[in-house]
């Protein structure tokens, strides 16, 4: 085998590994929640008999007031943390990447090391503050922490796209008579488009998976989200596990995720190319 075709070989070998250990988990998941109860300890990877009992139960059944008021508190939560996160961060953007003043370096430093920040040394300090305010247990009370995690982020990967637009297209749109925010919004921001599609999906991200702040700041479902409500699906009985109702819910609350990806998945790779080929 001549040596360019063995090379060939072997990345589609480690790519093809690296596929089923990214895909086993979810495979597993969606086997599960198509189990029946009898099937769930049989160890066995594909369920005898499929059913949709258990996605009959979250959507359906007893857990429904459980699940889908959960479902829809995270839609809410996630949308607005993003919708806020991203405008907020695209002018922030902007203007370190624009405009040069002191500080600059240090607040982009500040915005990546605040991302990264351990959630849960700020959820006790935020538990007491929000129960003394009247936040606790609130849509706006979950929304503003999930910003201190999505902002800081969106703002430093929002601003290495702006860096890579020329800016003598915003000139020449104000030589031809354009006013500042004209030129912003019909230059820049076109252009800053596949950047802020990308960071809009990532802030999604990292609100709809949040699970630290859904259990400490929430106590009923008027605010829980579903990764918090998951921890509180219950079965039939004590001795019943509700293994295959919480992997059918788990398989649910995917599916916004993997739509998002497939709507915006040429605008993802434009944005991820264009910041990781030019930055």
């Amino acid at each position: 085998m001549p040596g360019r075709t063995r090379e060939k070989v072997l990345w589609y070998v480690a790519a093809l590994v690296v596929v089923l250990y990214a895909l086993f988990p979810v495979a597993w998941i969606v086997s599960l929640s198509l189990k029946p109860t009898a099937d769930l300890t049989n160890r066995q990877f594909l369920p005898t008999t499929p059913t949709l009992e258990n996605y009959e139960q979250i959507l359906l059944g007893d857990a429904r007031e459980l699940f889908l008021p959960a479902l829809g508190v995270s839609v809410v939560v996630s949308g607005l943390s993003t919708l806020l996160a991203v405008v907020l961060a695209t002018f922030c953007a902007y203007a370190i990447a624009r405009l040069d003043f002191p500080g600059k370096r240090f607040v982009l430093g500040s915005a990546l090391a605040v991302s990264i920040f351990p959630v849960i040394s700020i959820v006790t300090p935020l538990f007491n503050v929000w129960r003394s305010i009247g936040l606790y247990d609130t849509i706006p009370g979950l929304v503003i922490p999930y910003m201190a995690l999505t902002l800081p982020l969106s703002i430093w990967v929002l601003s290495a796209f702006f860096r890579q637009i020329p800016w003598e297209l915003e000139q020449a749109a104000q030589v031809d008579g354009a006013t500042t925010w004209q030129a912003f919004r019909k230059v820049i921001v076109p252009l800053a488009a596949p950047g802020v599609f990308t960071t809009a999906i990532i802030a999604f991200f990292i609100a709809w998976n949040d699970f630290v702040f859904g259990i400490s700041l929430t106590s009923t479902e008027r605010a829980r989200p579903v990764p918090a409500a998951l921890a509180f699906f219950t079965g039939e009985s004590q001795f019943v596990e509700p293994t295959g109702a919480i992997a059918a819910a788990a398989v649910v609350v995917t599916v916004p995720v993997v739509v998002l990806v497939l709507i915006f998945q040429r605008r993802i790779v434009s944005g991820l190319t264009s910041g990781a080929v030019k930055g």
